[in-house]
């Protein structure tokens, strides 16, 4: 059903800051787009690893891991497969056209928020 991590967003309180950061200890830029405003994605520039996306904090949220998300082939029916597993807080799917990318969120029993992902085609 969902399997490999396609990225791990983490909110940050200095997005360029903290892609110097990631730099440093490895990891290379693999682009930056609109989305959140300005949002960098980082991945390792070698070996395997998961994907960042980072971006600076703005209104209420605060700095910490804003999600998981795995890359899915089908989201259609993976969302409607977390419809029927009674899954929390399931929106979407839906398109985000800064990214080009179709996802769908959803929570953990603690609130932790979750996405499955899938490229637009």
């Amino acid at each position: 059903m969902i399997g490999e991590i396609d990225h791990i967003e983490i909110e940050v309180s200095d997005a360029s800051e903290t892609a110097e950061f990631l730099e440093k200890i490895g990891y290379e830029q693999h682009r930056q787009t609109e989305h959140h405003g300005e949002s960098y994605e980082y991945v390792p520039s070698e070996g395997d690893g998961p994907l960042f996306e980072i971006h600076t904090v703005s209104g209420e949220e605060t700095p910490g891991i804003n999600h998981i998300a795995f890359a899915v082939d089908d989201i259609e029916a993976v969302s409607q497969r977390l419809e029927e597993a009674d899954v929390d807080s399931i929106v979407g799917p839906y398109d985000v056209d800064k990214t080009g990318r179709t996802i769908t969120n959803f929570r953990d029993p603690d609130g932790n928020r979750f996405q499955v992902v899938s490229d637009e085609d």
